[in-house]
């Protein structure tokens, strides 16, 4: 990894302080709008409301940096969202929840910058260097899944308000992956890139691979995402465990996340892209067997460690084969419907997810998502059959 590209290294590390954005939203955007919210049904608005702000942002993000580049986009996001955290610890020491949710929606937007961290990270390496460049950008992920608690919770009780401090520390630390961006050097771009679209999406659309690709990061994400954000419920609120082994399933499931990503890249180097989807798809089935056969805490511990191992080697195998199905004048007209669609899908399981759990039950909520798994099998197929005819 030492020998990394230089530009490697600066994006994951902004990455990582960009990232603490969201995993600082999640430990306490719902204790937040418990408190701040006028109806309890409202209280997990201001985590849809990140999650809404990254997926109606990515198309627009794109075509900026189609327009001005990646890096004066990329740095003009560290500073909107460290005024957006800014004006979070404002609206929270006003008491707004409105006002408290704009801001996460406002954080969400910067996201959807971040997102793009991974494709200008392989753009600056040679081709058998991209699934390296991918993964260890992911893990800037890692990092921040632990700074973005811990700013969380140690700038608590910094202002008489709580939870004022820690978005205020956030948005320095935010600021700081602005700095970082200062560094990068983006690739030259050709002028008949920058002046040429290439061909229009919907034939872009026509090939298998741009959907085995798409549907991988999708199906992955939603999936982890459906299961993830019903796992609190059923274990704490249904079952009865206790909020530390609910917080140890979570955490550990992070970690499985993003730590593959030190050795993913050569896993797709060594088995292919198709074969890291597979070994992903069979983790995910084997993880809602494993939570099906029961509730108790270890059921819940391996089978969120699985779902993490499975959404990173579908994640990491759907970025990967991305540039595959476009050429450089047409990356951010794919990246960005790649990007919205991932997370929009994404969106759409986390919000009906706390609603299936509680209406039809844990069991109902894991069979629901072997479907997603029987599409993307379709979808390899559909492609594998495309290449033998090639």
């Amino acid at each position: 990894m030492r020998y990394m590209h230089r530009n490697v290294w600066i994006l994951m590390v902004a990455g990582a302080l960009g990232l603490c954005a969201a995993p600082a939203m999640v430990f306490v955007g719902g204790i937040l709008g418990s408190v701040l919210a006028p109806e309890p049904e409202l209280a997990t608005l201001p985590l849809a409301a990140i999650i809404i702000g990254t997926a109606v942002s990515v198309i627009p993000v794109t075509r900026l940096m189609r327009l001005f580049g990646r890096k004066k986009v990329f740095i003009f996001s560290s500073l909107f969202s460290s005024l957006a955290a800014i004006g979070a610890a404002f609206t929270i020491s006003q008491q707004s929840f409105w006002g408290f949710n704009f801001c996460s929606f406002l954080l969400g937007s910067s996201l959807a910058v971040l997102q793009q961290y991974r494709f200008a990270a392989m753009e600056s390496v040679a081709p058998e260097k991209v699934a390296n460049a991918a993964s260890f950008t992911l893990l800037g992920g890692l990092i921040s899944a632990i700074l973005g608690p811990e700013l969380a919770h140690f700038g608590k009780d910094m202002f008489a308000t709580d939870f004022v401090g820690s978005f205020c520390l956030l948005a320095i630390v935010i600021l700081m992956g602005g700095v970082c961006l200062v560094f990068y050097q983006p690739m030259q771009v050709q002028g008949e890139e920058r002046s040429h679209e290439g061909r229009p999406l919907l034939t872009i659309m026509n090939s298998s691979v741009f959907w085995v690709a798409v549907l991988a990061s999708a199906i992955g994400y939603a999936v982890m995402s459906f299961i993830m954000t019903a796992t609190p419920v059923s274990m704490h609120v249904m079952m009865g465990h206790t909020l530390e082994e609910t917080k140890w399933v979570i955490q550990s499931h992070i970690f499985a996340m993003f730590l593959p990503s030190f050795f993913s890249g050569w896993l797709i180097s060594v088995l292919g892209v198709r074969k890291l989807m597979f070994i992903g798809l069979f983790l995910y089935a084997i993880c809602i067997a494993v939570a099906l056969t029961g509730q108790a805490v270890m059921h819940y511990w391996v089978g969120l460690v699985l779902l993490g191992l499975g959404w990173n080697f579908l994640f990491i195998s759907g970025t990967v084969l991305l540039p595959g199905s476009y050429h450089m004048a047409e990356r951010f007209k794919v990246q960005g419907f790649n990007d919205f669609f991932v997370f929009g899908f994404q969106a759409l399981a986390a919000l009906s997810s706390g609603l299936i759990v509680y209406s039809l039950g844990w069991s109902i909520l894991l069979a629901l998502a072997l479907p997603l798994l029987l599409i993307q099998l379709i979808a390899i197929y559909c492609w594998k059959r495309a290449l033998n005819e090639g």
